[in-house]
């Protein structure tokens, strides 16, 4: 009887799946293909992708809504340089991730050779970690500080690189065996830091809070509601913090992040402390929550606060989230703010999103186009937004209702995200319904993964908001030059489009189609596209609308 051999390649596979990896979305290689091998004779699922860019997406955003970090793995030189995009958006939108590719073998490292890149060198400004594997001895030390490292907050993506020579290793590792999965989380926040944050808010007259990703990612809904209640204190989300203080709560004023002065924005003007509950810098600039740097500013978080020159934290309460905002409502316990809770400018959004669902006009308003949305989709229910002109729309406009619901990359702000993205979303929220919601700029981007969706039968609906245009650098230059160059562009017949990859393809041509034709192919088992005309005129009226309302309220 032989005994059984563990490969460096299967060391690998043995080390995911001690880590509960379910999927590993990627482009096979030749300097892989032990590796790929031994994935398929495991329980992991490997979904074959078109690009690796978009399989990085994929990674990212099934990291996104389960916390865990999902498997993105490429060939060398090109096939991983070109998933780079993705793990750059995963660090900087905070999000856990471990990129795996195979590299040339030690021998040809320390010189000129076929295909060789230094990805190490490469990859480290864009990760938490990376580094080489340099033998097979170190994949199990390796493999777990890298999963450690990506999920330990703050969340980002790490990057190893494997030698050909290591996944062509035949030799036997069965006496090396993954390491225990360990997660060790400083969780009560100091008393004394409750205690000077308890001080501060005491003196104040109008308090806010603004909910960022951190209190997405650490569930922190029910010890905001319950700070927010008794205190009677208003709750801005961040785009990235989108519904973890549910929109159609009393308090709620909406979300902060539009790029000129929202309706938002009037619940900090006369804010005289700002409660900071798991914001990140990288959401988008202080200087719009606190513009004079004469805030008190208190920050909740796992970590501390980056130091900017309009966050300069008065008091920062490191540890568990709900721990601290649950610590911090029973020392303020019996105070309230009164008239507090319902800030100036909150029924502005209500009243344009109203409008918004009785718009009829055609091409649809982008106010339209949101409204159906939010009708056609339920409170559990997953849409991501790309980047454009439809972010910009759906981050301030689309009422959201728990937290990982509406999903935007706002760190890097990435073009082309959401339509692979949305096939991580689906497997890993299976149950959900699942709509991309894109610009046709980032459409074609990556538009090839309509076929990984039909041949993996993923079933997810894509929404292309269709003008012809790089709709948001257009706005940008009407708005600072007053005109706008090289933006436009023609688009492929959609519905044929889709068809040709055995999708549903849908073309709207009136208002009144669009929700029904998104409830009917929502509540399908395939994958479609549809594809609705909007008018943008819009976006200059809304920015004009906002600089006419800028210091009234």
């Amino acid at each position: 009887m032989v005994a059984s051999v563990t490969t460096a390649a299967q060391l690998m596979v043995k080390c995911l799946e001690n880590e509960g990896v379910s999927v590993v979305f990627g482009i096979p290689g030749e300097e892989n293909i032990r590796f790929i091998q031994a994935l398929a004779g495991s329980d992991i699922r490997y979904v074959l992708t078109r690009h690796e860019q978009a399989a990085a997406f994929m990674a990212e955003m099934y990291g996104r809504v389960t916390g865990r970090a999902a498997v993105v793995s490429t060939t060398l030189g090109p096939g991983a340089i070109n998933m780079q995009l993705g793990v750059a958006d995963a660090t900087t939108n905070s999000t856990p991730m471990v990129a795996i590719s195979a590299q040339v073998g030690q021998d040809r490292q320390y010189k000129e050779s076929h295909q060789y890149v230094d990805l190490v060198r490469m990859f480290a400004p864009i990760t938490r970690w990376a580094d080489g594997v340099p033998t097979a001895r170190a994949i199990p030390e390796m493999f777990r500080k890298a999963f450690k490292l990506a999920e330990t907050e703050r969340p980002a993506a790490v990057y190893l690189a494997v030698p050909e020579h290591l996944d062509a290793d035949g030799a036997d590792y069965s006496d090396l065996a993954p390491l225990p999965r360990n997660v060790v989380r400083a969780e009560a926040p100091a008393p004394g830091q409750i205690a000077r944050a308890a001080e501060i808010l005491r003196a104040a007259q109008r308090p806010v809070v603004l909910a960022g990703h951190g209190a997405a990612r650490n569930d922190a809904t029910a010890a905001l509601v319950r700070f927010s209640d008794e205190l009677s204190v208003p709750v801005a989300n961040t785009f990235h913090g989108k519904g973890v203080m549910p929109d159609d709560h009393p308090n709620s004023i909406g979300t902060m992040g539009f790029m000129r002065h929202d309706y938002v924005n009037f619940g900090f003007d006369d804010a005289d402390v700002v409660l900071a509950v798991g914001y990140e810098l990288q959401e988008f600039d202080p200087v719009q929550i606190n513009p004079n740097a004469d805030k008190k500013i208190i920050h909740v978080h796992r970590f501390p606060a980056e130091v900017d020159m309009h966050y300069s934290v008065d008091v920062g309460i490191i540890g568990d989230i709900s721990a601290a905002m649950h610590a911090l409502t029973e020392a303020m316990a019996g105070h309230r703010f009164a008239g507090n809770a319902n800030a100036p400018g909150c029924h502005l959004l209500a009243e344009e999103f109203a409008r918004g669902q009785q718009d009829s006009r055609f091409p649809l308003a982008p106010q339209r186009v949101v409204a159906d949305i939010r009708a056609a989709l339920g409170r559990s229910d997953v849409v991501l937004v790309d980047t454009g002109a439809t972010k910009m729309w759906m981050a301030r406009l689309y009422p959201t209702y728990e937290r990982n619901t509406c999903l935007i990359s706002n760190g890097l702000s990435t073009m082309a995200f959401a339509l692979p993205g949305a096939m991580g979303v689906k497997l890993a929220r299976p149950q959900a319904k699942v709509l991309a919601v894109v610009g046709d700029g980032a459409f074609l981007m990556n538009s090839q993964e309509i076929e990984t969706a039909v041949r993996e039968r993923i079933p997810l609906v894509v929404l292309i908001w269709e003008d012809g245009g790089y709709g948001l650098i257009e706005w940008k230059m009407d708005l600072e030059l007053g005109d706008h160059y090289y933006v436009r562009f023609g688009n492929p017949d959609v519905v044929s489009y889709a068809e040709s990859f055995g999708a549903k393809g849908y073309r709207i041509n009136s208002a009144d189609e669009l929700l029904p034709t998104l409830r009917a192919a929502l509540d399908g088992d395939g994958v479609s596209l549809i594809s609705c005309p909007v008018d943008y005129s819009e976006n200059l009226r809304l920015t004009d609308r906002l600089g006419h309302l800028d210091g009234t309220l």
